[in-house]
């Protein structure tokens, strides 16, 4: 059974797991990390029991506009309806919002489509990352 919270902040081990379960980066520095996740807008979390399998994050000016940087889902839980809880939590709190937005790749971006994105008219994905895993 997969619970679902908006209030329950996981820990920085729990977090880095389920990021190095997934390759990003982010988990490489784990204290801004933290930061980011909890100065968000808004955060999802996706738990079995206790353990953190799950979650996704919002950046939001708070009336318009809405900003999905991350989603992640614990590799052993994909293709469990986990990722799809996350998004229909934060799709149904940004119900409304002029503009939601977030960057798909790879495999994400059929699921993004089953969530009702679309690619935003002609636009091209641009950014200045110092990542290495994309």
């Amino acid at each position: 059974m997969i619970r679902i919270s908006q209030t329950e902040l996981p820990t920085q081990a729990q977090v880095v797991a389920l990021y190095r379960a997934n390759d990003w980066s982010s988990a490489q520095k784990p204290d801004l990390l933290m930061q980011a996740l909890e100065n968000s807008h808004s955060l999802v979390t996706a738990w079995s029991g206790d353990r953190l399998v799950g979650l996704g994050n919002a950046i939001s000016d708070g009336y318009l506009v809405v900003y999905y940087p991350h989603m992640l889902v614990d590799p052993e839980f994909h293709g469990l309806g986990v990722g799809r809880l996350i998004m229909n939590t934060m799709l149904a709190r940004y119900q409304g919002f002029h503009q939601q937005m977030l960057t798909a790749d790879g495999g994400a971006i059929e699921f993004y489509k089953k969530m009702g994105f679309e690619r935003a008219g002609k636009t091209e994905p641009m950014w200045v990352y110092a990542g290495n895993d994309h």
